[in-house]
């Protein structure tokens, strides 16, 4: 089983992403606990203060370390874990992506910091945090968000949580191209209508067709993934063919 932890001002937010759908049902079926830890309790005053003004003056507030470093210690504690990742959900963390989620889901104990205001103090990045994320080149008002897109992308990648084990190899990413096309009933809605070869039942036909638009679609959305993967022959000379249809 794995074990999440989230710290977090505010976890209230996390009962509707977490309590229902496929994180739920991860939870009924044992492959992940969920634990949602509001970071204030940790705080060592007596108005559980968790934020103060920086050094030097500037706009906005930073967290301070204290209640993080105990909150972080007493988790990996609990878990009794050496090999914590403790994940801090930041704009100038690492570009998630599909490959980072895959490493992320082999994991047993994964710890994520939301934080909130201006930023963090720098000793937490140093001392505290193994992963810097960022999910996208924009900033959020807090790490809550962002946690749950890495959450719900892990998950669903733990075994037996999906129902058909073999769904997330072939997602959009897993196999370095965008996903195929999918259809389903009718065959022929308002005049339009399902690829003849989606119905003829020819499984290598089938196949063919689903990896040849795999690879339209990413030549046509995301170029820039073919430069990161190999092809084989086959892929090359169906890409050539698409290529040249677009002439």
């Amino acid at each position: 089983m794995m074990k999440i932890d989230v710290l977090t001002l505010f976890p209230e937010m996390f009962s509707g992403v977490l309590g229902h759908s496929i994180l739920h049902k991860a939870a009924e079926k044992a492959a992940v606990h969920y634990n949602i830890v509001n970071f204030r309790d940790y705080a060592d005053n007596k108005h559980q203060t968790v934020d103060d003004y920086p050094y030097g003056g500037g706009a906005g507030m930073v967290l301070k370390p204290q209640p993080l470093f105990d909150a972080v210690s007493a988790l990996k504690e609990q878990a009794e874990s050496n090999a914590s990742r403790v994940i801090l959900l930041c704009p100038q963390g690492k570009r998630y992506d599909q490959k980072l989620a895959e490493e992320l889901a082999k994991e047993k104990h994964l710890i994520f910091v939301c934080g909130h205001y201006e930023g963090y103090d720098e000793r937490i990045r140093e001392h505290v945090v193994s992963d810097e994320i960022s999910i996208g080149d924009y900033v959020l008002t807090g790490g809550e968000l962002g946690a749950m897109v890495v959450i719900d992308s892990v998950v669903r990648l733990l075994p037996e949580v999906l129902g058909n084990e073999e769904s997330h190899m072939k997602d959009s990413f897993s196999t370095g191209l965008l996903e195929h096309p999918h259809y389903t009933r009718p065959s022929d809605f308002r005049g339009m209508k399902v690829p003849e070869v989606l119905l003829q039942g020819n499984h290598r036909l089938i196949e063919e067709w689903r990896n040849k638009e795999a690879l339209r679609r990413t030549l046509l959305r995301r170029p820039d993934l073919l430069e990161k993967i190999e092809l084989s022959k086959e892929q090359e000379k169906w890409l050539n063919e698409i290529k040249k249809e677009y002439e």
